[in-house]
């Protein structure tokens, strides 16, 4: 079976596990940059998806000055395309972290790249909270932080979890351009170690990966999503 195995995916046995070109290593690397912007990129998401419904001209705290702030800021970064973005950033990326290549570089370009799209998604998810039960909070004396609680993300916590699932996708689909730039990852090793290679082996079974780790996200989003629908019901 090994023997057959070598014989079917030499160039992919050739890379190892660990060291620079290793499945494991790129693995890895997909992996890092995807939890840690998604994280850093979900928070500041989370601030201006809120700041967006809140301060809107029908929010429960409508302020235009501070709306069209995180309107044109989300705006803005959104219509950056990322390949760009890295460039654009550079400079800031090596203030942040020292350096402008490498994996921990590509988390600084990925997290402001991600943001904004989150920052839209929670937007649309919060605002489809009935407005009637936040006119009903504010009616019992409810501050405007027992509404982001209370209101907010407790009606709105399915449908955040169905929006967080597609933008962390839609994350691991950026980090395989990351590679643009040194980050490794699956990305980089079907374009650099196999395809620019013709090594067609190595292309098959790093985007087969990929597809794994969609799945595992689009699996466990979806059961988070269900289960929560069940207790809204």
């Amino acid at each position: 079976m090994i023997v057959f195995i070598k014989h079917l995916l030499p160039n992919v046995i050739n890379l190892g596990w660990w060291g620079d070109t290793g499945w494991g290593t790129a693995l890895f690397q997909t992996i890092a940059m995807t939890i840690v912007p998604g994280i850093i990129g979900g928070i500041l998401g989370l601030v201006f998806g809120f700041g967006l419904v809140l301060t809107a001209p029908t929010g429960i705290s409508p302020h235009k000055s501070w709306f069209n702030f995180f309107d044109k800021i989300v705006s803005l970064f959104r219509s950056i395309p990322f390949i760009i973005l890295l460039a654009v950033i550079a400079p800031v990326t090596q203030l942040i972290v020292g350096t402008q290549i490498g994996m921990v570089a590509a988390m600084v370009p990925l997290s402001i790249a991600v943001f904004p799209f989150y920052a839209r998604q929670v937007q649309v998810a919060l605002e489809g909270v009935d407005h009637g039960k936040v006119e009903a909070a504010q009616s019992l004396g409810a501050t405007n932080w027992d509404i982001i609680i209370d209101v907010y993300l407790w009606e709105a916590r399915a449908e955040l979890v169905r929006v967080s699932t597609v933008t962390l996708i839609s994350l691991i689909g950026l980090t395989t351009m990351a590679g643009a730039i040194g980050a490794g990852g699956l990305g980089n090793t079907a374009i650099t170690y196999g395809y620019d290679r013709f090594n067609n082996d190595v292309t098959l079974v790093a985007t087969i990966l990929v597809l794994i780790l969609v799945l595992v996200v689009q699996l466990v989003g979806d059961w988070l999503t269900l289960k929560l629908n069940h207790q809204q019901s």
